[in-house]
C-alpha cells in the first residue's frame, strides 16, 4: 500500500495498525489473517506482524481454531477520549437525575463521520430492539442524537460528515434523501432539539438535545429513549423533553465551568 500522506511527520506504521483494528466490525468480529489483509489492502506479512504486535499489547486475541478477534481493551482507546474531555464526570449526575425522573434510559453521543458513537449512558432494565453500550455506533441521520449533532455543523462540515459511509453495520428502517434531511436539520436548528420515531428500528423513539461547550459549540448530544409500544410521542415531547432540555443545559453549564478551570485530572 502506498503512503497516504506526504507529511514527513506522518507515521505510516501507526496508521496501518489502526487500519487493522478498524477492519473488525459488527459483522466481522472474528477474521482470518487473509480476511484482514483483504479488508485493509495490506500485505499478509505486514498484517501478521501488526496482529501479533496488537496481541502482545492486549488489543487482539488469537483463537484456537484460527483467526483473530479484538479484546475489550480496545475500549480504552475511546474511553481515553471521553476521560480527557471530562464529559462523563460532568454529565453523570445529571443523567442519573434525569433517569430517576423519567424512568427511561438516557445516553450521550458524539459524531464520528456520518455515525454517532455513544460515550456515556445510564440505562434502565427494559427490553428494546437495539442493544446499546459505550462505543456503539449508529448512522446519525436516523437518530435524534445524530440529528442534533449534524444540525450543529457548518455546511462544509456537514457535507464532509455525510460523505463518509457509515461504519455502524446497522440497516435503518428509514432512508433520508439529502433535501429531506436538510429540511429536518433546519427545523432542529430552529427549535433546539430533535425527535425520531422508529426511523432506526421498530419500537424505538427518542428525543435529543445539544450539549454545548463554553463557546456555544455543540460538542455532544443527550437523549431520552423510550419503547414505542409503551410511550406515545406526546409523552416523549410534552413530559420528557422539558426535563431533557433542563438536564442538557445543566451539563452544558457545568462543562463550560469545567473547561474554564486549570486542566487537572477528573476522577
Amino acid at each position: 500500500m502506498p503512503r497516504r500522506d506526504d507529511d514527513p511527520n506522518f507515521i505510516e506504521a501507526i496508521a496501518r495498525g489502526f487500519d487493522v483494528i478498524k477492519a473488525f466490525g459488527p459483522h466481522t468480529p472474528v477474521m482470518a489473517l487473509s480476511e484482514v489483509a483483504a479488508a485493509t489492502g495490506l500485505a499478509r506479512p505486514t498484517v501478521r506482524r501488526i496482529l501479533l504486535t496488537l496481541e502482545t499489547l492486549g488489543y487482539v486475541r488469537s483463537l484456537p481454531g484460527g483467526g483473530f478477534t479484538l479484546t475489550a481493551r480496545v475500549l480504552d482507546l475511546g474511553l481515553a477520549h471521553v476521560q480527557s474531555l471530562g464529559l462523563w464526570g460532568v454529565a453523570r449526575p445529571h443523567m442519573e437525575r434525569l433517569v430517576s425522573r423519567t424512568h427511561e434510559s438516557t445516553s450521550v453521543a458524539q459524531l464520528d463521520g456520518s455515525d454517532i458513537v455513544y460515550v456515556a449512558r445510564v440505562a434502565v432494565p427494559k427490553i428494546i430492539a437495539l442493544a446499546v453500550s459505550i462505543g456503539t455506533r449508529f448512522p446519525a441521520p436516523q437518530t435524534s442524537l445524530g440529528k442534533v449533532l449534524l444540525a450543529g455543523l457548518e455546511p462544509a462540515e456537514l457535507d464532509k460528515a455525510l460523505a463518509e459511509p457509515s461504519r455502524s453495520g446497522a440497516e435503518p428502517r428509514h432512508r433520508w434523501d439529502r433535501a429531506g434531511l436538510d429540511e429536518t436539520l433546519r427545523q432542529v436548528r430552529a427549535r433546539g432539539w430533535a425527535l425520531t420515531d422508529q426511523e432506526l428500528a421498530a419500537g424505538i423513539r427518542s428525543v435529543a438535545a445539544p450539549v454545548r461547550d463554553g463557546e456555544g459549540r455543540v460538542i455532544a448530544a443527550m437523549n431520552v429513549t423510550v419503547h414505542a409500544a409503551e410511550t406515545p410521542v406526546e409523552t416523549l415531547r410534552d413530559e420528557y423533553l422539558p426535563l431533557l432540555l433542563h438536564a442538557a443545559g445543566e451539563v452544558s453549564a457545568d462543562f463550560a465551568r469545567y473547561g474554564a478551570l486549570p486542566r487537572t485530572p477528573m476522577t
